[in-house]
Order: structure tokens, then C-alpha cells, then sequence
């Protein structure tokens, strides 16, 4: 099973309609899909779900099993504060420890409204999964400048998606 990340839990999102995107493309291959949404997270997770609290949220358990059950995850990241949201580091730090990611496989998508589309959230990022144990792909496309380059749940920047299209191969083959 394959867990897409939407990265924060702003509703709307731009990162859940990448999400979607990026399901449809791995369902066009042929793979088996479920996105995890952060903006399905508990309101109070902070204080409910994290440090001595870990495991006892049961709200927050549904969620930690999409990522317990999966083998492979694509993280979709968007840009905050020239990193990625806090929302996405508290969900980690909510995980299990050291386990959780350990000898799993990662893939990695940057938005941002800006010219690098996340590129520095993703160093950040990766920085931090490769910490837990995870093999993350050296395929991180970028959509930048998301709001235009992203209508109607089509990528407008060929050369973008097609780096997308080729992380999803070699999530797959992964």
C-alpha cells in the first residue's frame, strides 16, 4: 500500500488536490493508493497524541495506521516559511519512535507559490526521514508557482510532470 501525505491541514489546499493528482497517476499504473489527509487530523493531536501521550489518541491512531499499514509513501509538501508545515513535523513526531519509517520507502513532491518550489522543505524534510530510517527517492519534482502552474487538476508544466510521472515509476519499481 502506497500513503500519500497531503503536508498541512489548510482547507482548501492546493497539497490535496496534488494528492489527488498523484493517486489518479498511480492508479493509472496500476497501483494501490490511500491519501492521508492532514487536515483530518484532531484539533487538540499536540497535546493528546504526542510524547508521553503517543498511542493513547484514538483519533489520531486511525491515522498513524494508514502510515503503520503502508510499505511506501509519497509525502506532497508544500512550502511554509521556507520549510514545510509544523502540522507535518507534529504528525511525525506523533508516530511511533524509532519504527515507524524504518527500512520504508519515501518519495517526495514540492509546492509552493514561489520560484523553488519547496526545495528547501524538502532538504529539511528528507533530512529528517533519512534520521528515521526511511530510503527516500533522489526524484523530488517541483511544481512551483503552484497557482499557475496547476488548474484543474492538470500539471501545465511538461517538464514537471514529467519528472512526476518518472517518481512514480520509480516509486513503483522501488
Amino acid at each position: 500500500m502506497i500513503t500519500i501525505i497531503s503536508g498541512t491541514n489548510r482547507v482548501p489546499s492546493n497539497s490535496i488536490k496534488i494528492a489527488e493528482y498523484y493517486q489518479k497517476l498511480l492508479k493509472k499504473h496500476g497501483a494501490e493508493s490511500q491519501i492521508l489527509d492532514l487536515s483530518k487530523l484532531p484539533e487538540r493531536f499536540i497535546f493528546s497524541a504526542l510524547y508521553e501521550n503517543t498511542g493513547k489518541d484514538p483519533d489520531f491512531n486511525v491515522l498513524s495506521d494508514y502510515v503503520k499499514e503502508s510499505d511506501k509513501f509519497v509525502f506532497i509538501v508544500p512550502e511554509y516559511n521556507n520549510s514545510f508545515p509544523g502540522v507535518l513535523k507534529g504528525f511525525i513526531d506523533g508516530l511511533s519512535y524509532p519504527n515507524t519509517f524504518k527500512n520504508k520507502k519515501g518519495a517526495l513532491v514540492g509546492i509552493s507559490s514561489g520560484v523553488m518550489g519547496g526545495a528547501l522543505a524538502l532538504s529539511h524534510l528528507t533530512d529528517i526521514l533519512n534520521y528515521l530510517g526511511m530510503n527516500v527517492l533522489a526524484i523530488k519534482p517541483r511544481i512551483s508557482r503552484v497557482e499557475n502552474n496547476f488548474k484543474e487538476g492538470v500539471i501545465l508544466d511538461s517538464f514537471v510532470s514529467g519528472l512526476i510521472e518518472a517518481q512514480v515509476t520509480a516509486l513503483i519499481e522501488f
